[in-house]
């Protein structure tokens, strides 16, 4: 936070878009809200500094909240601020966690509302009020429809009618019965906007510290092989808005608190409250002779004004998510999520989670054995117990929230063809491959000036925040990633983005990497790592009755290429000793190097700075214990634990990192080695900074190497020794 007394709020900012040629692009911006402007920079201002471009905050603005966006896999959460009288110049923002988006709402709103109190003073009448959730008059339009319906109703003759409100996009679709609202009917005794009938829930058990409700009144509209509706009630200890993240991803996270879960992704996005979700459920019934469960259902969200979170579900049919050859599509009659605050216990937020779900499994077993669909409901719903001990059990809560988004999902009607592809990546265990680029592919142009001169529609344009405890994704004087054609790289080891292929590489999210944070010299805190500085563009597998030094000059490796193309390369040579030597070898490619960052810095500098920089991040996500435990999770500078040898080339910087020079390595390389067929293994390179100037930390990059066999190694062809 700057000092100045102007500045309302700041932080770093992102913006998305989208060149008329159809390549997206990212910018990096700091946004800074004054009690009457609005503005982003391209650095952080300094004195007299142009911003990039401005809002002109009074009463007559607005902040339209456009709820979830999914961009290349990865949610963020937009706000929209505009003039009422001029609503083409606006300006977007977001976050990538939803508390956030709220900080920013909030201040915007308050410097708002601070303009209409003084218009109040000179005579000019506004009326406040918000739009309740679910209402009718939101209903058949969208937010950037309803906007313009709203804006016609508030042109009066006078125009003192000024109206603000909470977005919520088109409400929740027809069909899905809205249950939170029936079951705060029956506590509160009194009936909603909404009519509906009286329900009564009898307690059916407890069972991992929930408590169980099963829907007491029959329904002669459902076949016999719906369930009744069953909900689960319990307290977690996190805040609703943390809950609420989880509960909307369907990424790697869900695996640790959600037992029913194999597999999800976006279908198709309807606004930023409703989207289409195909989800595969993992149900441990009998599993050898019951054929396995997936939903396809509209999820719709909303925040309510005391805080809450609702989230509910229904099926429906989608033409571009069939039923898919294997599985028995089931019907999810009613379901979803209300996560409410509850008051703080030994200054630990608390949060009441209840989980409901009415389901029709479909198949046989569900007509022959009755206790089928109970059993595979409650599994269901111990979701929540499972949200209970996640946070129970963890302090890492800046996990940023995921879908994977699916857009070859083919339904009954297509050709065999098509469902034969299908069929096929589903059993190599990546729906989404080739289609969710990792955010590497997402060209970052820090430079560019295309905030004005090309802007995407505002209903699709996407924009990023980076939250204070995640300053790590600002990169304001660090390194420039250009876009860069990996085709023409290639090593002997293939690259392969499935998540169970084998013998393989591929690129690691730097969000599984921990790194320091911007306040580190303060608070020694950590955040996730983000975006890498360089692109992995190849890997080698060599072997050799001999250790192989500087590959780099290997004619045809990747580094070469690079060279070619007046690109810098830095060449990670692992060399692993034995009766047969290997080596693997990791070549990062940037299009420059900036004078005086960290990584320019490193790549010039001297041996002993190099030694004591060059940090490797290590990982097993896949393993026995044994090994996960011998490997390790710390950061570890190489060059003060294993002898570096740094070799540097005229558009390259090799590092030969010599395992068999220490003891230790020695010792955990023999028992990965004995195993490596049946390992994952993470690693992230990034060089330390030290003091607050270098900070936050930047991977260089981070590669995840899968089941490795050692006779897949070739032989490499390279120059006698100079």
């Amino acid at each position: 936070m700057s000092s100045s007394s102007k500045v309302v709020y700041e932080g770093w900012m992102v913006r998305i878009g989208r060149r008329k040629i159809g390549r997206s692009f990212i910018h990096m911006r700091y946004f800074v809200l004054e009690p009457r402007l609005l503005a982003y920079y391209k650095r952080k201002p300094e004195d007299n500094q142009v911003p990039v471009k401005t809002l002109v905050i009074d009463g007559n603005c607005r902040v339209e909240d456009r709820g979830l966006k999914t961009h290349h896999g990865h949610m963020v959460y937009v706000l929209s601020v505009y003039n009422k009288k001029d609503k083409y110049h606006r300006i977007t923002l977001a976050a990538f966690n939803i508390q956030e988006a709220l900080i920013w709402k909030e201040k915007i709103e308050q410097v708002i509302e601070q303009h209409q109190d003084s218009q109040v003073v000179n005579g000019n009448k506004y009326v406040s009020f918000e739009y309740k959730a679910g209402s009718d008059s939101i209903r058949n339009a969208s937010s950037s429809d309803h906007e313009s319906q709203l804006s016609a109703q508030e042109d009066d003759e006078d125009g003192s009618n000024l109206l603000r409100r909470t977005t919520i996009g088109n409400g929740p679709p027809e069909a899905i019965l809205d249950w939170t609202r029936e079951i705060d009917s029956d506590l509160s005794q009194h009936t909603n906007n909404q009519v509906f009938s009286r329900k009564h829930w009898r307690l059916l058990q407890c069972q991992n510290g929930l408590r169980i409700f099963e829907e007491l009144s029959e329904v002669d509209y459902l076949p016999r092989s719906c369930s009744r509706a069953m909900r689960a009630v319990g307290v977690v200890e996190a805040t609703c808005e943390e809950i609420f993240e989880l509960v909307m991803s369907m990424d790697g996270t869900r695996f640790e608190w959600d037992c029913s879960f194999q597999y999800g992704s976006l279908v198709e996005e309807v606004d930023g409250h409703t989207a289409v979700i195909y989800h595969r459920l993992l149900l441990d019934w009998f599993s050898m002779f019951v054929w396995p469960r997936d939903l396809c259902y509209v999820r719709y969200w909303r925040r309510n004004d005391d805080g809450s979170y609702v989230v509910l579900f229904r099926s429906r049919v989608h033409e571009n998510c069939g039923p898919q050859p294997g599985f028995v599509r089931a019907h999810l009659e009613s379901g979803g999520f209300n996560i409410s605050p509850l008051k703080p216990r030994n200054g630990r937020p608390r949060s009441q989670v209840q989980h409901l779900m009415q389901i029709d499994l479909k198949g046989w077993g569900v007509g022959y054995v009755s206790s089928f669909q109970q059993h595979c409901l409650l599994q269901m719903l111990n979701s929540v117990s499972g949200l209970r001990e996640y946070f129970a059990q963890t302090d890492d809560r800046v996990a940023t929230p995921r879908i994977p988004v699916m857009v070859n999902m083919t339904s009954a009607s297509m050709s065999s063809k098509k469902n034969q592809k299908f069929e096929s990546s589903m059993h190599h265990g990546s729906p989404d491959r080739d289609i969710v680029p990792n955010r590497n592919s997402v060209m970052l142009d820090e430079d560019s000036d295309e905030d004005e001169d090309y802007q995407i529609p505002e209903a699709d344009q996407e924009v990023y925040s980076s939250t204070p405890e995640n300053e790590v994704k600002k990169t304001a004087v660090e390194e420039v990633i250009d876009q860069i054609d990996l085709t023409m790289f290639s090593g002997t080891l293939r690259r392969d983005d499935n998540e169970n292929a084998r013998n393989c590489w591929r690129i690691s999210d730097g969000n599984n990497f921990k790194v320091r944070s911007k306040s580190y010299c303060r608070d020694k805190s950590k955040v996730v790592a983000g975006k890498h500085l360089m692109d992995l563009v190849a890997v080698d597998w060599f072997k050799d009755s001999k250790r192989m030094d500087h590959v780099a000059r290997r004619q045809g490796c990747a580094a070469q290429i690079a060279g070619e193309k007046g690109l810098f390369s830095l060449v990670m040579n692992f060399q692993v000793p034995g009766s047969t030597q290997y080596s693997m070898v990791f070549y990062f490619v940037t299009t420059k190097l900036t004078p005086g960052s960290l990584l320019q810095r490193f790549v010039d500098g001297d041996d002993e700075f190099r030694n004591g920089r060059l940090k490797l991040i290590p990982s097993v996500p896949k393993g026995s214990w044994i090994v996960r435990q011998s490997v390790g999770s710390t950061p570890c500078l190489l060059g003060k634990a294993i002898d570096c040898n740094y070799i540097r080339g005229p558009n390259y910087l090799e590092v030969d990192v010599d395992i068999g020079s220490s003891t230790v390595a020695n010792g955990v390389l023999g028992l990965v080695v004995g195993v490596i067929t049946t390992l994952v293994v993470d690693m992230a390179f990034l060089v330390q900074a030290n003091s607050e100037d270098e900070l936050p930390e930047r991977l260089i990059g981070a590669v995840r190497v899968s089941h490795i066999e050692l006779s897949s190694a070739v032989v490499p062809v390279l120059p006698p020794d100079e």
